[in-house]
């Protein structure tokens, strides 16, 4: 029975884990604390504190393992909490597990283009933020030991959207300075991909990966204001103001389309590939089941 190991048993990790139970895999996953470890305490596999930022603790966990997934958060920390987890903690993974096929989570923020042109794998990833300079460091480290790196949109799913988070909030506001796209991915839909690349690893191990690269988003990026129009339609409210956010940009000030056809050619397919059907079919409805 294979085994996997996956470093951040989160919101992303949790669904990743459930796919390779489905399939067979014995499964181990790692959070960053007790706490969390212990609200996955029914799970159907061992879950683990392990800090991954120290390699102390890394090694002390070592086990016998063929795939280590790299997909634990930095808790939406700033330079330091990146540099800590993705980039001390692939280096200390790495160490630990030099024989295992491994896939880092990185993100599309690593693409700064700003004229909406659309980017993929071959575009130059050249972020003018600090913490996507360490995804870029993170990610060159994990090419370097002949690993994967999955670049993720913004993952919508149950939950989890922080558009929609804001327009109910009454929070939103439309950028007076100039409309932008938007990429997502639905949380299942990163799962598959990261499964369905372990998959193709472990089914031809002895390939030598060509620059091993792969951007995880639906088929269709949205303009912010025709996702808010919709979401206006949706809700029967009136559209957000327009105006300047009081908050940054956690992905970067970028205006890109990132494209995932690379991946869809080996054979990916997102379930959900708008962002209106992601909201339709798995989002709205577990709002209208909470009652909200």
């Amino acid at each position: 029975m294979p085994r996997v190991v996956i470093a951040g048993c989160g919101y992303v990790g949790q669904a990743t884990a459930d796919l390779f139970v489905q399939a067979g895999w014995a499964v181990e996953g790692w959070t960053a604390s007790t706490d969390s470890a212990a609200a996955l305490k029914s799970k159907p596999y061992r879950v683990r504190a392990v800090d991954i930022t120290r390699p102390e603790r890394v090694a002390e966990h070592a086990v016998e393992a063929d795939v280590m997934i790299h997909c634990a958060s930095s808790g939406g920390g700033g330079p330091d909490a990146y540099r800590r987890v993705y980039l001390e903690g692939a280096r200390n993974l790495r160490a630990t597990f030099p024989d295992a096929a491994f896939l880092f989570t990185s993100s599309t923020s690593v693409y700064a283009q700003h004229a909406g042109e659309w980017v993929d794998e071959l575009s130059p990833a050249e972020p003018t933020h600090e913490r996507g300079r360490i995804l870029r460091e993170a990610e060159e480290l994990v090419l370097a030991t002949r690993g994967t790196v999955a670049r993720l949109a913004g993952i919508i799913g149950p939950g989890r959207s922080a558009l929609l988070r804001k327009f109910l909030a009454g929070e939103a506001v439309r950028d007076g300075e100039g409309d932008r796209f938007l990429n997502h991915v639905h949380r299942d839909d990163s799962a598959s991909a990261l499964f369905h690349l372990i998959a193709r690893v472990k089914a031809d191990p002895d390939r030598t990966p060509d620059r091993a690269i792969y951007n995880v988003a639906d088929t269709s990026p949205i303009l912010q204001s025709a996702a808010y129009e919709w979401l206006a339609g949706r809700f029967d409210r009136p559209l957000p103001p327009v105006g300047r956010s009081s908050t940054g940009r956690k992905r970067g000030n970028s205006n890109k389309r990132v494209s995932s056809a690379k991946l869809r050619a080996t054979g990916w397919q997102p379930r959900y590939p708008k962002f209106e059907s992601a909201m339709l079919e798995s989002i709205l409805p577990q709002l209208d089941s909470a009652g909200a």
